[in-house]
């Protein structure tokens, strides 16, 4: 494996020769006069890998043109992602056993039939034979590591960012990267729940009636759902262009989970008037859910950290019942969650899955009581209804009865 200072140092050399470049996901032609400014930014960015500078590389992803090409991704994505530098004991000590040795993930099968229709948009030029080893490195790359972690449920999209890493990263580092990436980045997509993942997108329409309260009251019987694909994938299912996507996953990584509802929320405040325009909710719904080709990311993200600045999650209504296990708040500040463990990632796991059965268990007794409801009896039935909740969350081990239950 390169190791780490030996990526930075190839990224501190490296100059292109062209007369005029263009940086990774912007939409700017840097040219000769350019040149300057990208060599320096180049530079603080091979040095902020070197300190192993979060904060810095915070700053310099969401400046313009984010970590400029592949790379010095290769040498800032695992750092702020956790990876603990080649050489400590550290990198290698969950790896031990072949992974092609362990059971078979239940998921396999859909993960077969995703591989197999990615690489559509990039990369470009390649022949079918290199395409369809590009399919087979995926194939492998998700396999491995729900093999290593079989407790994580696979999703349809999980392939297409699986994908970007895949391109990016070499070999050695890709499945260790994904890996964090799955379990303290983007563990409530992987829950065997769909309930965090909507969670996360209610909190959409909250940014929006802040924001722009006219335009939330134009949509407001649209649920937020056309966000789904968008903020489920880091936006991998909607971007076309490889250099866009690389750019876009600069900044995610390098700010907290909930930062994709806040570039969606952007996305359509950028839109207003054509969706403003627009009366027929089925229509709506399909102008919502498309992200436009061709848009200034640059401008884009700075707008985005605006909006996150005027509007913090802790001030949006749906934020309180975000689960405190949930990404969004366990991995708030990148530097924690970059020190946090993947055997904390598993209890925070655990946790949600208890929390969704809790959920669930209060949905089938109010579901149950209302069938059986009697007016005279209102008020008793909700003095039983705290009760009975108060005395479950005491005693857990009656859950799994009481589901079954009710579920009669």
């Amino acid at each position: 494996m390169a190791s780490e200072a030996k990526v930075v140092d190839e990224a501190l050399v490296r100059r292109d020769d062209s007369a005029s470049t263009r940086l990774s996901g912007s939409s700017v032609a840097w040219d000769d006069n350019h040149d300057s400014r990208v060599s320096q930014k180049r530079t603080e960015i091979v040095d902020a890998c070197k300190s192993r500078d979060i904060p810095s590389l915070r700053s310099l992803a969401e400046s313009t043109g984010g970590f400029l090409d592949d790379t010095l991704r290769r040498a800032a994505w695992p750092i702020l992602l956790g990876l603990p530098p080649p050489g400590d004991a550290a990198n290698g000590s969950a790896v031990k056993e072949d992974w092609k040795d362990l059971p078979r993930h239940r998921d396999e099968e859909q993960v077969d039939l995703d591989v197999n229709r990615s690489f559509v948009y990039y990369p470009n030029g390649q022949s079918e034979a290199q395409l369809e080893q590009c399919k087979l490195q995926l194939s492998s790359l998700i396999v491995e590591v729900l093999r290593r972690y079989p407790y994580l449920c696979y999703f349809q999209g999980y392939h297409d960012i699986c994908q970007v890493f895949m391109l990016v990263l070499e070999p050695p580092w890709r499945a260790k990267v994904v890996a964090r990436l799955s379990i303290l980045r983007i563990r409530d997509f992987m829950l065997p729940s769909l309930g965090p993942t909507t969670s996360q997108l209610r909190l959409l329409p909250d940014l929006l009636a802040k924001a722009d309260p006219k335009l939330r009251r134009h949509i407001a019987t649209i649920e937020p759902f056309y966000a789904l694909a968008g903020t489920l994938t880091m936006y991998a299912h909607n971007i076309e262009a490889y250099h866009d996507i690389a750019r876009l996953f600069d900044i995610f990584l390098a700010r907290e989970p909930v930062f994709t509802i806040y570039v969606f929320a952007q996305i359509v405040m950028d839109r207003r008037d054509e969706i403003l325009d627009i009366d027929e909710p089925d229509m709506l719904q399909v102008v919502l859910a498309k992200v436009p080709r061709n848009m200034d990311l640059d401008a884009l993200i700075a707008r985005s950290a605006g909006l996150f600045d005027r509007y913090p999650p802790d001030t949006l209504r749906s934020w309180r019942y975000i689960s405190s296990a949930s990404v969004l708040k366990t991995a708030r500040d990148v530097g924690v969650c970059a020190k946090q463990t993947l055997e904390e990632g598993h209890v925070y796991f655990r946790q949600q899955v208890k929390d969704i059965r809790w959920a669930d268990m209060q949905d089938r007794i109010k579901m149950t009581l209302w069938r059986y409801r009697r007016p005279v009896r209102t008020f008793g039935i909700a003095i039983a209804v705290a009760a009975l909740a108060f005395y479950l969350r005491r005693n857990p081990t009656l859950v799994h009865y009481m589901a079954s239950f009710f579920s009669k």
